[in-house]
């Protein structure tokens, strides 16, 4: 890890006696075993096997950046003034990063001019829409901290999210599709029908004074063209001025977990945390070399995956986004790849299915896409491979992380070969520290044995909003995050997730990772989803029960599934009970909840 010792300013004597030195040198080689290598260079794909024990540190030529998020916007617009920096197909926006910073500068300055102040919080509830991003950097260059609020939450989940962080600002547009949003905020305070904009007093969000509305004017609520054209010269001059203040380490984002069980956290995120791991995910793919970069980026901005993997990374490598609709759409993100020449595309695994499903995808020229990145939940390995083969995505990675962790801490290298693609999530990022624990002892575990994956770095969170004692749970008193996730590590430094710890079913004393047999029954050629539970079973404490999505004219028994898995995979492993189902129970966030699916399976089984 160590290339050269410096010994002070001085050179070394030739005349220095050292047979003293060496003898205790050899005493104390004696008494301390030699350390294992730890040491991952992840500059360019690791060939040579350094790891020695389940502790990796991805180390790096490139330094960490001191940036905020405004400065890397304001860098890219000065190196890059006529490139396009976003473009919007649905709503017909395009827009240079010269003329995306001006607007951010207007839309930041009107802030202010609002009475919005450093530190305050700013909820963006809406889809991806232009707007999305002008308040993502705004509220950043204002130093405001952005609040990433779910576009399909409804009354009670916007409240509890509104209140938790104490947003004093939000901004929607009036709605979308069946979402009310004016409406869903009229019920919580009924009091803005009657207020002045900016003069909202609210009993149930006492916080929250300012509604600024997109598309429509509203009582009580700013329209978008009162910010734009509520700054002043003196609103500029205080906001240039305010730049000279701002930290990296601030709180800049707020982006609330998916509750899969309990309550959303409110994971708070620093500059620093989001300008890096941007960066160093756009350092991955290699965006520095690359000429034109053109992002379709049909994912959520107001995850983490969308945000800081689209734009943040616009903002950080000076890359083209492109957002094909404005609520998600399949085939629009094959149309736009092919009319916008896109060189990147985005998604989750099941929008991945979603593009391969498509019964004219044959039809699109494809021929511009070099990469993509895979993530948001686990990626079978099929999947994966009928992506590259399909799609024609050569250099298709999978990341892997979490939105404490800003959110990337593995991601694949483009040049992996298909095995590495497929099976693991790649490697460990830049400046990252990770270590596999045994989830009860806190023991490191031996190279390439599973346990409990924690992170240590530039990347985690600052803490969760107001929750000293969830904040405690997850991050220990030497900053290590508990991802909750059974990985194991290889030599290289590259890394397998086998499941959640809360996942895993104990079936007659044997511990099982549902994701392995889920990947597994993905390879059955009439399977188009697979979920893996344990249900209750009085002799064996757990059972495994496949819950399958078939694909689309497709018939099959539990017992073709069962006769398929025979020979394939250990006995303990073959699911006892197969189900079949159109759908499955999601979080507002597109996260399948086991826990429901367990519910619903039990009483279905009648057990």
């Amino acid at each position: 890890m160590f290339s050269r010792i410096a010994f002070g300013s001085q050179p070394l004597r030739s005349n220095v006696f050292f047979s003293k030195p060496v003898k205790l040198l050899q005493k104390l080689r004696t008494t301390f075993p030699s350390q294992g290598s730890c040491a991952v260079h992840v500059d360019s794909p690791p060939t040579i096997p350094t790891l020695t024990t389940s502790y990796a540190h991805g180390t790096s030529s490139k330094s960490l950046l001191f940036s905020t998020v405004g400065g890397s916007l304001q860098a890219s617009a000065e190196r890059f003034p006529d490139r396009e920096a976003v473009v919007f197909l649905q709503e017909g926006v395009r827009k240079t990063f010269s003329q995306l910073q001006q607007d951010v500068e207007q839309a930041a300055a009107g802030l202010l001019a609002l009475g919005l102040k450093r530190g305050d919080r700013l909820g963006m509830w809406g889809p991806n829409t232009y707007e999305w991003v002008l308040f993502q950097f705004a509220s950043a260059k204002a130093g405001i901290i952005l609040v990433s609020v779910n576009p399909a939450y409804q009354v009670q989940e916007l409240e509890f999210a509104l209140r938790k962080v104490g947003c004093n600002a939000i901004v929607c547009p009036t709605q979308f599709k069946t979402q009310k949003y004016c409406d869903m905020l009229r019920q919580i305070c009924p009091e803005m029908d009657t207020a002045s904009p900016g003069s909202v007093k609210s009993a149930r969000l006492p916080d929250l004074h300012t509604v600024i509305v997109t598309d429509s004017r509203q009582p009580g609520m700013y329209h978008l063209e009162d910010v734009m054209q509520a700054g002043s010269s003196q609103h500029i001059q205080q906001l240039e001025e305010l730049q000279k203040k701002l930290s990296f380490d601030d709180p800049i984002n707020i982006q609330f977990t998916s509750g899969t069980t309990g309550n959303p956290k409110g994971a708070t995120l620093s500059h620093h945390n989001i300008v890096n791991n941007a960066y160093l995910i756009g350092m991955r793919l290699g965006y520095d070399w690359r000429s034109q970069v053109r992002v379709c980026l049909p994912v959520p901005l107001y995850h983490c995956f969308g945000s800081v993997g689209g734009g943040i990374v616009m903002a950080t490598h000076g890359i083209t986004l492109v957002s094909p609709s404005t609520g998600y759409d399949g085939r629009a993100n094959l149309a736009a790849i092919e009319s916008e020449r896109c060189t990147f595309v985005y998604g989750t695994p099941t929008m991945y299915i979603d593009m391969l499903g498509q019964p004219d995808l044959a039809k699109f020229d494809l021929s511009s896409v070099e990469g993509g990145i895979m993530a948001g939940s686990p990626c079978p390995p099929e999947i994966v491979k009928k992506v590259i083969s399909t799609m024609g995505i050569k250099e298709l990675v999978i990341a892997y992380g979490t939105t404490e962790n800003s959110p990337v801490t593995f991601c694949g290298f483009p040049t992996d070969n298909l095995e590495r693609k497929s099976e693991t999530v790649g490697c460990i990022t830049s400046h990252l520290e990770v270590k596999v624990v045994d989830p009860g002892s806190g023991q490191l575990m031996p190279l390439g044995i599973s346990g409990e994956l924690m992170i240590r770095g530039y990347c985690v969170m600052l803490e969760y909003w107001g929750d000293v004692a969830k904040t405690d749970e997850c991050i220990t008193k030497d900053r290590w995050y508990k991802t909750g996730d059974i990985a194991s590590l290889d030599k290289y430094g590259f890394c397998r997730i086998e499941g959640r710890i809360k996942d895993m079913i104990i079936r007659g004393g044997e511990n099982i990772y549902p994701a392995e047999i889920e990947q597994f029954l993905h390879t059955h050629p009439k399977v188009q989803e697979a979920q893996v539970i344990g249900i209750k079973d009085e002799r064996m404490g757990e059972e495994v029960c496949a819950c399958l999505k078939l694909k689309a004219g497709q018939d099959c028994s539990a017992e073709d599934i069962k006769a398929y898995c025979k020979g394939k995979i250990a006995h303990f492993k073959i699911p006892r009970y197969v189900t079949f189902v159109e759908g499955y129970p999601l979080t507002v966030s597109g996260k399948i909840q086991k826990n429901k699916l367990r519910e619903q399976t039990e009483k279905f089984l009648g057990l």
